[in-house]
């Protein structure tokens, strides 16, 4: 009988129906606890920061909230959430390569207390904004150590001519700009952030990142800034597949730290607090996607299983060739003896969810269970083909519970204007 946190998944889909998006709660709160628990330090205060990017609703901004956890957003939309549901804004850390004035203005009203300063011309909007404003903030400045961390190219964010942050390569610009904030008397410059990349699986890049951010640190230092914070991002990577090797939670947390503190002796050990921000490592293993298998297809070359959703609900395949695995509910002992491409709805050729899986023969009305979609699934789900968004469950202990309702045609349409006819 195949279950998710001891729900039966053909029980699932008769009380939700597919596509359907399902989080094993306990594995959701128990990568909360490990990183809570292995990121911690006798020399520094820490702080686990969750990357709401990778999955934003309520249930899980009041899950992260249980934790302890700070709370990294990039909109004003994630920041909206997250201030609906009562979470404490002073442990939020808003990011963003292009804030909008609109969304800076949010923030500061809403006593944000971390502002992830991106670049020369966002800084001057803070600072034009925040002198009409009876508010203090503190800020991060995101940097670029030039790391290439081993990913894919669209995830990889620390090297020198990334989109995001300041580059190394002309910390003058970063020194006259921290003198600016600093001189408002409002603006309180903290430290520095890096993040390099996403799913990496070697831990050696963070020592290198380590060692880099704690050197800048120190220059910043120098120059009379009172630096406390080094946020060293996330980018920990997730099972998905045979191929990945993630590196368990306690090793990397133990080798970041251990590294920081080293590094803290050696550079004068004026850094008084660490954080790292998970996302995907939290929530991606703890997610399914349940389909219902349609039409198969024969072709010369290929053996296709349609499924009712596709890249409206998981755009990661088709955007950076993502890979998945998954199994057919109530097939999981049956011989896999057919290499199947599943294919999605969406009126795209490249709308593949997995390119060749083995599984067992295929039936109309089977439900497909794609594992390890907790991350950027429904993040990233579009209207694409007037889809409506699928419904997301958390499951626990064998009972589920809605957590975003499945989206109807009206509510889809309902912000469309429709001239009268006469």
């Amino acid at each position: 009988m195949s279950e998710i946190s001891g729900m039966n998944v053909q029980e699932l889909v008769s009380q939700f129906g597919t596509p359907l998006f399902v989080y094993d709660e306990s594995a959701l709160r128990q990568k909360l606890h490990d990183f809570t628990t292995c990121f911690q330090s006798q020399i520094f205060a820490t702080r686990v920061v969750y990357a709401s990017k990778a999955f934003n609703c309520k249930a899980m901004i009041d899950l992260i909230g249980e934790y302890g956890c700070g709370l990294d957003v990039v909109s004003g939309g994630e920041l909206y959430t997250a201030l609906k549901t009562g979470f404490d804004p002073s442990l939020i850390w808003f990011h963003g390569n292009n804030k909008t004035p609109a969304e800076i203005q949010m923030a500061l009203d809403a006593k944000v207390g971390t502002f992830v300063i991106d670049n020369e011309m966002e800084a001057e909007e803070v600072l034009e904004q925040i002198k009409e404003k009876e508010t203090e903030i503190d800020v991060l400045f995101r940097v670029n150590p030039g790391i290439e961390a081993h990913t894919h190219q669209y995830v990889v964010t620390g090297h020198v001519d990334s989109k995001f942050g300041f580059s190394l390569l002309e910390k003058d610009v970063i020194f006259d700009t921290a003198k600016k904030l600093q001189a408002s008397g409002k603006i309180h410059v903290r430290g520095i952030h890096a993040h390099i990349g996403s799913q990496i699986f070697d831990k050696q890049a963070y020592v290198e990142l380590v060692r880099k951010m704690f050197a800048f640190a120190k220059e910043l230092h120098d120059k009379g800034f009172d630096v406390t914070d080094i946020n060293l991002g996330g980018g920990f990577g997730a099972y998905y597949t045979s191929e990945d090797h993630p590196v368990p939670v306690k090793e990397v947390c133990d080798t970041i730290l251990r590294t920081c503190e080293e590094e803290n002796s050696r550079t004068g050990g004026f850094i008084r607090q660490i954080l790292i921000e998970p996302g995907r490592s939290i929530v991606a293993e703890a997610g399914y996607t349940l389909y219902t298998v349609g039409y198969l297809k024969q072709t010369p070359n290929k053996t296709y299983a349609f499924v009712d959703g596709g890249m409206s609900d998981n755009i990661r395949p088709a955007l950076y060739q993502a890979k998945y695995d998954a199994y057919i509910a109530g097939k999981e002992n049956l011989l896999s003896e057919i290499n199947y491409t599943i294919a999605g709805k969406c009126c795209e050729s490249g709308d593949i969810l997995i390119e060749n899986i083995a599984l067992p023969k295929a039936e109309k009305g089977d439900i497909l269970v794609m594992k390890t979609t907790g991350a950027y699934g429904y993040s990233m789900a579009s209207h694409y083909n007037k889809l409506p968004f699928p419904a997301v469950v958390f499951v626990n202990e064998g009972k589920a519970r809605t957590v975003i309702e499945r989206e109807s045609y009206e509510h889809m349409t309902e912000l469309e204007k429709q001239e009268e006819r006469s």
